[in-house]
């Protein structure tokens, strides 16, 4: 699967953005997804996990109330609402993706080496 992370920009504290994670090409594998970020300086560290089946989500606890994951399988995406935005939020945000046979579609996985693809950063500043 390959992922290709948008969506990100500049904007001021208390506003919104919405990431997208599209894979690039149909796919007919079943696949869990999460969003990373890592600060400049910073640990790559946990945002948020939805699991195949979309019924399952995952939050860290620093974006629980204010981010949102949600998945369109019929287009292969995957979105990150934010909203609220803190400057403390600034990061580059990476979306990630492991194959899940049957028996996991509902499992999500909040652990960035349980997954086996990557998309590139999309870089997200908020401003105070």
């Amino acid at each position: 699967v390959q992922l290709q992370a948008s969506g990100g920009g500049v904007v001021q504290a208390g506003g919104s953005l919405r990431l997208s994670c599209a894979a690039s090409e149909r796919t007919f594998r079943a696949y869990a997804v999460g969003w990373f970020r890592q600060a400049p300086g910073k640990e790559r560290e946990f945002v948020a996990a939805i699991s195949w089946s979309g019924g399952n989500k995952y939050y860290a606890d620093s974006v629980k109330g204010r981010f949102t994951i949600s998945r369109d399988i019929a287009q292969n995406t995957v979105y990150l609402q934010m909203n609220s935005l803190k400057p403390e939020d600034t990061a580059a945000y990476y979306c990630a993706a492991r194959d899940v046979e049957v028996d996991s579609w509902s499992y999500y996985y909040p652990k960035y080496y349980e997954y086996d693809y990557w998309g590139q950063g999309t870089l997200v500043t908020v401003s105070s």
